[in-house]
């Protein structure tokens, strides 16, 4: 158990050294002044009881907790000895002095780990280390080396990930600056990352209009095109033509069968007439599995301002005209219809979704003031409940201007993007939390002129999804 413990510091660290010395940037956990070492190990009795405190922490949570605190400390080993009485500290180096030493160290420490540690180490408990690694640094996962790179398309890796707890969504937009390239958001370094997708094409503008499971589907400007890709991975596969054909705009909505996408996924298309299709991955073709009941009034007058939500593989669209619900449960294919009036004085509203509940955001107007406000869907009254609102202080901005809001997600976390002709500003707002923060602004690499978001949709990141 020592010897594994041991070990398992060990990679920790050299997991870090490397991302650092051949990804071409620092690491995100730790400040690059940073140098790993380890504590002795305490008397047996209370040894024992950090073992299986370490273990366990593997499981269940972020190497961020406990047992990372425990395995890695910040300063060389020499610093854990006590001065001698009468000596000062010792002096601090200066920054170049401490990078070149330390490189030299991680390089030293790189040969001893290739012939003490990891011919050694369990497989099965590197790759759990690697699942926990923060998302952000897959970017530079990817260039270690071929092994690290060939990982992701592990299927051993894909059942550690999936031990993992689902972290925050990161939100995919277009900018009006740059339609056919996007800029990812990721809400827990509050970093923009721009990514390219070779094989979605540059003579046609695709918009992000859906996503489940880590994939996002777009849907180019025609609407004659879908496309399924995952942003982190480039994984991308472009779906068969439609047996139907609408030029006219429709809405569309994408789940997957099970927990995650290794079980295929499906997406939906509605048009305002009515017609529709289910696209199956394990099929690889659109189907239209019946036809619209009679007690649903048609033309569908639909907001397309707002995406579909997705619960329990049921799929909800919002309506107006009469105002309500129309939902579509993808594995029965039976529609349904909720007839729920609007709140009064609202404008640019969309469906989000918490924890199961179906939520509604929008800005309410009365006279000259405009303020951000959250609602809650009563299941047995099938009425909107108010259950939050933007702070007073900022909502003081929007008085007596012309304000107009787009949400770019309905997963938990919402941003949105409030612009007026004197005002461009990203907000996310959690649900859960009831957190509101400002965005920083996207600017492109090497540039000083922020980016106007034009539309987006959030995601879960997962590096196991294949489109």
């Amino acid at each position: 158990m020592e010897g594994e413990l041991a070990m398992l510091r060990q990679l920790i660290g050299q997991v870090q050294e490397l991302l650092e010395l051949y990804g071409g940037s620092p690491p995100t956990t730790f400040p690059p002044n940073y140098v790993f070492s380890f504590q002795p190990l305490p008397p047996p009795e209370q040894n024992r009881h950090q073992h299986s405190c370490c273990l366990s922490s593997l499981n269940d949570s972020s190497v961020e907790d406990n047992c990372y605190s425990l395995i890695m400390t910040a300063g060389k080993s020499e610093n854990l000895k006590m001065l001698e009485p009468g000596k000062p500290p010792p002096a601090k180096k200066a920054r170049k002095e401490r990078n070149r030493g330390k490189l030299a160290e991680s390089m030293s420490s790189t040969e001893n780990m290739e012939q003490h540690i990891w011919k050694e180490f369990p497989e099965d408990l590197f790759e759990a280390v690697i699942a926990r690694l923060p998302i952000a640094t897959f970017f530079r996962f990817r260039s270690v080396c071929r092994k690290w790179n060939l990982l992701l398309t592990s299927q051993s890796f894909s059942h550690q990930c999936a031990e993992v707890p689902q972290s925050q969504p990161w939100f995919y937009t277009i900018t009006h600056e740059n339609v056919n390239t996007g800029a990812m958001f990721d809400p827990s370094l509050k970093k923009w990352h721009h990514p390219t997708v070779p094989a979605l094409p540059t003579k046609l503008i695709v918009l992000p209009v859906a996503s489940a499971g880590g994939l996002v589907c777009f849907l180019d400007i025609g609407h004659r095109s879908f496309y399924v890709c995952n942003p982190l991975t480039r994984s991308f596969r472009e779906l068969p033509a439609r047996s139907v054909k609408v030029w006219s705009r429709v809405a569309v909505g994408m789940t997957v069968n099970g927990k995650s996408v290794s079980g295929g996924y499906k997406i939906l298309w509605v048009g305002c007439d009515g017609e529709y299709e289910v696209y199956d991955s394990l099929q690889n073709f659109w189907t239209r599995p019946g036809s619209m009941p009679s007690n649903i009034k048609l033309p569908l007058a639909l907001n397309f301002r707002s995406q579909a939500v997705s619960i329990d593989g049921t799929l909800y669209f919002m309506r107006s005209d009469p105002d309500g619900i129309v939902s579509y449960d993808m594995d029965s294919g039976i529609w349904k219809q909720f007839l729920i009036p609007s709140p009064v004085h609202l404008s640019d509203h969309t469906l989000a979704e918490s924890a199961g509940r179906i939520m509604l955001v929008g800005l309410l107007t009365k006279n000259a003031a405009t303020c951000v406000c959250i609602w809650e869907l009563q299941k047995m009254t099938l009425l909107w409940k108010e259950v939050d609102r933007m702070p007073n202080i900022w909502c003081l901005d929007f008085y007596g201007k012309h304000v107009r809001m787009t949400c770019l997600g309905n997963k938990g976390l919402l941003m949105l993007s409030l612009r007026s002709r004197q005002m461009n500003r990203l907000v996310t707002y959690d649900l859960a939390s009831r957190e509101w923060l400002k965005v920083p602004g996207c600017v492109l690499p090497r540039g000083r002129k922020r980016q106007w978001i034009a539309c987006g949709t959030a995601f879960h990141p997962c590096l196991t999804a294949f489109a």
